[in-house]
């Protein structure tokens, strides 16, 4: 080194590198998160706390006893007619005895119907839905009656029935039926039985 040179050592560099900013990917795991934890939040209730019971459930207990008693009855007289099921939409003599045979398992699950409501459950809910249980079991005895009219007209087309936002009307009542533990009192599958 000369004299009049001063070798100044330089001081160690204290700049710190500035982390990359986040990737547009980072920015998603948090809203992801959120979602995630949600749905277990809402499973977690939904399998440990929310109610079980059936929506359509009613406390009259005996009434839906009585109910269930008289429709298994119903229910075995109108398979009794099953016997003499035959249909060939091709020959109208069948038809027409076909339709007599609907008729006749209508006028059984009518009946059925008359006497399951004429007397109604003691309890503010039960007294409130079973009305409208009882209209739409109407509706759907109306639809078999359209039925059997199209069949005495010459029409074969298959069994129609209303549906109500977008559900047919048979499963609401089946519905209730099975939610009141009341499985006789479901409307029929069979085909016009």
């Amino acid at each position: 080194m000369s004299e009049g040179s001063t070798d100044i050592a330089s001081p160690p560099s204290t700049d710190i590198p500035e982390p990359p900013a986040p990737s547009k990917r980072n920015l998603w795991r948090i809203p992801l998160l959120v979602v995630i934890a949600g749905f277990a939040v809402f499973w977690v209730w939904a399998l440990f706390f929310a109610s079980k019971e059936a929506v359509n459930k009613i406390d009259d207990r005996a009434w839906a006893e009585r109910a269930e008693s008289i429709c298994a009855t119903a229910e075995e007289q109108r398979l009794t007619l099953a016997d003499d099921a035959k249909f060939d939409p091709d020959d109208p003599a069948l038809l027409l005895a076909h339709a007599d045979l609907v008729d006749r398992a209508t006028d059984i699950i009518e009946n059925m119907l008359d006497d399951v409501v004429a007397q109604q459950p003691t309890d503010e809910k039960g007294a409130a839905i079973v009305p409208m249980w009882e209209a739409d079991y109407r509706t759907f005895i109306e639809n078999r009656r359209a039925y059997t009219a199209r069949l005495r007209d010459g029409q074969t087309e298959p069994f129609t029935e209303t549906a109500v936002d977008g559900i047919p009307i048979s499963e609401k009542v089946e519905t209730f039926a099975g939610d009141n533990e009341m499985p006789s009192c479901a409307p029929p599958h069979e085909q016009g039985l």
